[in-house]
């Protein structure tokens, strides 16, 4: 498969370069004669020729010609403007983490104060949910078109030895093609033992068009590697050094420096490994122009895929952390899956009835191990484990959207056929705009898809960690609204309905488990964004409430979050070389019984005995522009410089320390 990706990926650059029309400019090598433009040039003086360079060069494209297109082609244009929200997404996974508590280092996994919500599949996900914060789907690469070159350089520091560092460059080879190559790499040891992080994320996208704008093409391909050291959190006797507790109270300087608590093993790591090459590709039988209303366009989309998760362990976890296990040396637990989809599309568009797209898909999916297991229990009763899911599956489906006067209408959907799974997933909703300022939007959504493949089909040679499930379909129903007034605040409100809910927990003798939930659990979520700004002072306050029941043991989250920013900003120097920003932010959630980790799986499971949150935490930030570069300082966790932290983000790991780290975005042009 590896080999065919290869000759794929050659074939497509190979073809795009030849594709390329002859530069009309281009001066025939085997003719020296100059035009008669040309001898007018030479004629010209020197410093005539250096004043017209200097003024060329002076003409700098504007920021909004630096267009940057996502995976349903909608455009956006680069931003170097610093606001509170660059601040927001100033991290590791350079997003906002609003609803998201990290562990004590950079790169590790995040506990998550509002469940994840996946974007609309038919197929199982693949698991180790917990190692894919960092991981980047299709959907999460953009695509780029560029008058001049393009660079951005982010920089961070981390805890302890290591950087963070993300390099992005772009550049259009003609006005048709566009070619961007990226890498984003993180090295942290962390304050505590046995907690290094490294991580790698790679990624190349090309795009192409002809000159007539018939046949259109984007396409990726992405490496990924995402490595944890793995310490099972803090043993008991490090939780009382942590918390300073019994004998430890005497000693507690000592344990200021985190380096010297006791964690359970010192000898697991994690490894999440990636690749992917996606191909979307269309023609148009009819183009669509200012004087035809219709246009009709043919199209498929290629994603390969593979997948692996590896849980290395040199030794068997101490004092029967992890349970009995099938060898007497190290631990070697492999898992992967192959995924090959394809999907055709005829997409029609008319000026006043919208567009309309349908389509067909297969995929062929792999996933497993390499062995069979046979298990007998303590009644002798044997049990076969298998070591593959695989097969094909087809689906169809559709797409609807239209826009008038500032309305607009939406929905999706797509259906499996065939196959041996089932599931479905259907979006609709309209939405109305006013003058840019105020929008509004209704969505209603339902999903019905097979737990991730953890649930289904597990292997490890710890004897606990073995399963074969055959769940039925986590069914959700949806709906939703959006309301957003610019300069005053935006509400996003929804209503879920979720049936056959999947989780991992610990049974009565402490073994995980993979359990399905057989009520209905409902949730409800309402989130207040707002913005308020008075002569140079700014406040930002985003809250979200969540409420849920029938499912208050096992759908585990915080009543309230809340993240508000105070801060001033203002222009200095000449010419106001210099915009600065400074403030403070507040971040807090109602204390509940957070779900805990566990390092074999890469999974979060549900317990009920031990609170976290309940605390205030607070960031002093200072940040600045000068051009196009963004300064970022921040104290992270300010309050815990004053008293010795003893918070935790999940139970057995402990929460950040106080901190002071800095960085850096950069974006230039040629």
């Amino acid at each position: 498969m590896r080999k065919n990706l290869i000759i794929i990926i050659a074939l497509l650059f190979v073809s795009v370069i030849f594709a390329q029309d002859r530069n009309p400019q281009e001066i025939n090598q085997n003719n020296p004669t100059l035009s008669r433009e040309d001898d007018q040039k030479s004629k010209k003086s020197l410093r005539e020729i250096a004043a017209e360079a200097k003024k060329d060069k002076e003409k700098k494209p504007p920021v909004t010609e630096y267009k940057i297109i996502n995976i349903e082609n909608d455009t956006t244009y680069l931003d170097t403007t610093l606001t509170i929200q660059k601040d927001y997404k100033f991290n590791y996974l350079r997003r906002d983490d609003f609803e998201l508590l990290p562990i004590h280092n950079v790169g590790q996994t995040y506990n998550s104060l509002a469940k994840r919500e996946e974007k609309a599949h038919l197929l199982p996900l693949f698991g180790a949910r917990a190692r894919h914060f960092n991981f980047m789907e299709a959907e999460d690469i953009n695509y780029y078109q560029v008058p001049t070159p393009l660079t951005e350089l982010y920089f961070k520091t981390t805890f302890e030895q290591g950087q963070q560092l993300d390099a992005f460059f772009t550049v259009n080879t003609s006005p048709r093609i566009n070619l961007s190559i990226a890498y984003k790499g993180v090295r942290s040891l962390g304050k505590y033992q046995h907690a290094l992080t490294s991580t790698g994320n790679f990624r190349a996208t090309l795009t192409y068009f002809t000159k007539n704008k018939r046949y259109k093409m984007k396409s990726h391909f992405v490496s990924q590697d995402l490595l944890n050291e793995e310490n099972g959190g803090l043993s008991e006797e490090g939780i009382d050094q942590y918390l300073g507790r019994g004998q430890f109270v005497a000693d507690e300087d000592e344990f200021v420096d985190r380096g010297a608590i006791s964690v359970n093993f010192e000898d697991a790591e994690s490894e999440l490994l990636g690749k992917r090459f996606y191909l979307d590709h269309q023609f148009a039988l009819i183009k669509k122009t200012d004087s035809t209303d219709t246009g009709v366009s043919i199209g498929h989309i290629m994603d390969l895929t593979d997948k692996r998760f590896k849980y290395d362990q040199t030794a068997i976890a101490p004092d029967n952390l992890l349970g009995e296990a099938y060898v007497s040396g190290a631990i070697a637990d492999n898992v992967a899956l192959e995924d090959f989809s394809n999907q055709v599309f005829i997409d029609v568009v008319n000026t006043w009835l919208g567009r309309l797209k349908i389509i067909g898909g297969s995929t062929n999916y792999n996933y497993g191990y390499n062995t069979l297991l046979s298990q007998v229990n303590d009644a002798g009763v044997q049990t076969n484990i298998t070591n593959r899911i695989k097969g094909d599956v087809y689906s169809v489906g559709g797409e609807y959207y239209n826009n008038y006067k500032g309305f607009s209408l939406f929905a999706d959907g797509m259906s499996l056929v065939s196959g041996d799974f089932t599931g479905n997933y259907f979006n609709a909703g309209a939405g109305f705009s006013l003058y840019d300022k105020y929008e509004a939007q209704v969505k209603i959504s339902a999903n019905s898809v097979a737990p991730n493949y953890n649930f289904l089909l597990y292997q490890s040679d710890y004897i606990n960690y073995n399963w074969q499930n055959d769940f039925s379909n986590t069914e959700t129903q949806k709906v939703q609204v959006n309301i957003k007034a610019k300069k005053i605040a935006e509400i996003e409100a929804s209503y879920s309905s979720i049936d056959n809910y999947t989780f991992f927990q610990k049974d009565v003798n402490d073994v995980i488990t993979p359990v399905q939930f057989g009520q209905t659990i409902d949730l409800l979520k309402v989130k207040l964004t707002q913005g308020i700004k008075f002569w140079k002072l700014g406040l930002d306050n985003t809250v979200m409430y969540q409420n849920v029941q029938g499912g208050e043991q096992v759908y585990n989250v915080p009543e309230i979050i809340t993240r508000n920013s105070l801060y001033f900003q203002d222009h200095f120097f000449k010419k106001n070389a210099l915009f600065m920003q400074a403030g403070v932010t507040l971040k807090y959630f109602t204390a509940y019984n957070g779900d805990a980790y566990d390092p074999v799986l890469s999974e979060f499971y549900v317990q009920n005995d031990e609170e976290i949150g309940g605390f205030p935490q607070f960031d002093i930030f200072f940040n600045a522009k000068v051009r196009q570069t963004r300064i970022f300082f921040k104290v992270e966790n300010i309050g815990e410089a004053f008293s010795q932290n003893q918070e935790f983000s999940a139970p057995g790991y402990a929460t950040r320390d106080a901190v002071l780290r800095f960085g850096l975005v950069w974006n230039f042009f040629l």
